[in-house]
């Protein structure tokens, strides 16, 4: 029985030394236990890889593999005539829900409002600050669209295919948005080309 009481005993002093002793420097940090927790082990994108033998750590996707979920919809070129058969033969599939509506406003003011602005008027930040200029209003019963007729007559087919590969000044949205995303702000798109 004296035996275990020795021993807890110097435990009980080694412990407190190992405690007060810590306390002494303020900028320690103290003993760390799973080092490999508090240190990133993975490569960043930009480090150089001897794992590839082309040394980098990004890579290209490889070819015809799409995110899981991502379907994407390669019916229509980025052409004039694919713009044009979009436009006819393009219809939404999703139904006109406030969800939607609600989903597809959230992605337009992420997305869309800094150029064409919360109202759809062609007024958003980036144009006030004077970084663009020319941006359609969807609403605006005289402002045609560069590519013939006016905005707020853009069927939805030609909105979703803008939005897929942009035009002008305006960049495709490809891959920031999944086509059903698209799609939803395709439908808020044409709430606001209602709205004046």
């Amino acid at each position: 029985m004296n035996k275990n009481k020795v021993v807890l005993a110097s435990f009980c002093i080694l412990a407190s030394a190992v405690v007060f002793s810590a306390c002494r420097d303020k900028q320690s940090t103290g003993l760390e236990y799973a080092r490999n927790m508090y240190d990133p082990i993975a490569y960043n994108p930009d480090q150089p890889n001897k794992n590839f033998a082309n040394g980098q750590t990004a890579q290209t996707p490889p070819k015809n593999t799409a995110p899981v979920g991502f379907v994407e919809d390669d019916i229509y070129p980025n052409t004039k005539e694919g713009y044009e058969a979009a436009g006819i033969n393009l219809v939404n599939s999703l139904q006109l829900t406030e969800k939607n509506l609600l989903e597809g406003k959230h992605l337009f003011k992420v997305m869309c409002s800094p150029c064409h602005g919360m109202e759809g008027d062609g007024q958003g930040h980036l144009v006030k600050i004077e970084k663009f200029s020319g941006v359609p209003s969807f609403h605006d019963p005289e402002k045609a669209s560069s590519r013939g007729g006016l905005m707020k007559d853009l069927s939805a087919g030609k909105i979703y295919h803008t939005i897929k590969y942009g035009v002008n000044m305006m960049g495709s949205y490809a891959s920031q948005l999944t086509p059903e995303e698209r799609w939803k702000v395709v439908l808020y798109v044409q709430e606001l080309q209602k709205a004046k």
